[in-house]
């Protein structure tokens, strides 16, 4: 079993910056691809941005020059610095990870979900 906990949501003015963190932590044996996605009020969830463990990166075109993702695999943690923040990036922001567990010597690979953390800014 693996888990996702998000933390560094809140409330922002526009223009102002948040930093957002994700931890996996449980049956790790390997971390493929993390990334953030979104879901703002009335719509359906949205790629922001995903990193591979060799920190190839992707970004959605509305986030592009103003968020960055980073991971630190050390500590199975992903990170999304948020700059430039405007009203419309008021969203549940998920963290996203495809896991690999190993069972004997088998190696399965799983896609996980954290709950969720609510960023909100404010015009």
């Amino acid at each position: 079993q693996v888990q996702l906990v998000e933390s560094g949501g809140g409330l922002v003015q526009a223009g102002g910056s948040l930093r957002l963190s994700c931890t996996a932590s449980g049956s790790i044996f390997t971390i493929d691809e993390m990334g953030w996605y979104r879901q703002p009020p009335g719509k359906q969830r949205e790629l922001v941005a995903t990193i591979t463990s060799g920190d190839s990166t992707n970004y959605g075109d509305y986030v592009k020059g103003r968020f960055t993702i980073s991971r630190d695999n050390a500590k199975n943690t992903v990170y999304l610095q948020m700059n430039s923040l405007r009203p419309e990036d008021t969203a549940v922001y998920y963290c996203h990870a495809v896991v690999g567990m190993k069972v004997q010597t088998t190696l399965y690979k799983y896609s996980y979900w954290g709950q969720g953390t609510q960023v909100t800014v404010s015009s």
